[in-house]
């Protein structure tokens, strides 16, 4: 699996969907795959969930992320005197740079959870619009969301190219994915250029019941992602997802839905 052309322009996809379907894990061999098949491209994955689940699938170990920037800022804005206020205001792109863990091949940075109560609008405009700045020396951005899409709006990004839908064959999985369509569509949360549904731990066999249910949602089917004994296995020994060989029935699907996107060109 090996090609170093260039994207033709920059692309920033964002993953969503049910907790629990596999977003992490779809998010994690996306990044494989162009890791593996962009060498020239900068690419960059944020993790917008708190519970941080993306660095582990990749080995990551993340030392600061953004909902510690966050709290600091807050508590200076609190505590501190104006000197102190301008200074921090002053520093934040490089706080915000010292979020950025660079890897071979690609960076990552982590959202993470704030500790501080309430809501702090100014400061997550000012942050957004730090990661978005960063973000925008990239080819190609990966974020890997929430179940919804408010915390990508308030925190991460405002506008994206594609927004990918994961989903299992449950019922509320497919619920979720109409919920997440009719959001998108009102261009009022995050303004997306192109929605797609992927499927996710279909078993054989259960193809035809796959398409039927990706069909009712109106979502563009992007494809099926097959279940994978290989990635039970990763999770359960702790061992990260960029080792996964590209024989791997998930990345071989996976790999598929990013020819669609063209963002690859696996020969």
């Amino acid at each position: 699996m090996s090609d170093s052309s260039q994207p033709i322009h920059r692309h920033l996809i964002a993953v969503v969907g049910k907790g629990g379907v596999g977003k992490t894990a779809f998010t994690a061999l996306m990044t494989t795959i162009l890791v593996r098949n962009r060498y020239k491209a900068r690419i960059l994955a944020i993790d917008a969930d708190p519970a941080t689940g993306l660095p582990i699938a990749l080995g990551v170990d993340v030392r600061r992320n953004m909902g510690e920037v966050r709290d600091e800022i807050i508590k200076t804005a609190r505590t501190a005197k104006n000197e102190r206020k301008v200074e921090l205001a002053n520093m934040l792109d490089y706080m915000v740079f010292e979020t950025l863990i660079e890897l071979d091949g690609y960076s990552l940075i982590a959202m993470g959870r704030s500790e501080a109560d309430g809501c702090f609008c100014p400061v997550n405009d000012l942050l957004r619009a730090a990661i978005e700045d960063l973000s925008s020396s990239f080819d190609i951005v990966l974020i890997d969301g929430e179940a919804g899409l408010e915390q990508i709006n308030r925190k991460v990004m405002r506008n994206v190219d594609t927004l990918i839908t994961v989903t299992d064959l449950s019922v509320r999985g497919f619920q979720a994915a109409n919920t997440i369509k009719k959001i998108a569509d009102s261009g009022k949360v995050v303004k997306c250029k192109k929605l797609g549904l992927v499927v996710n731990r279909v078993k054989p066999g259960e193809e035809e019941l796959a398409s039927k249910s990706a069909k009712e949602t109106g979502l563009e089917l992007l494809g099926f992602v097959p279940e994978d004994e290989n990635l039970a296995r990763y999770d359960s020994t702790g061992q990260p997802l960029l080792e996964i060989a590209n024989t791997s029935p998930s990345i071989v699907a996976v790999a598929e839905v990013l020819r669609k996107l063209e963002l690859v060109q696996i020969k």
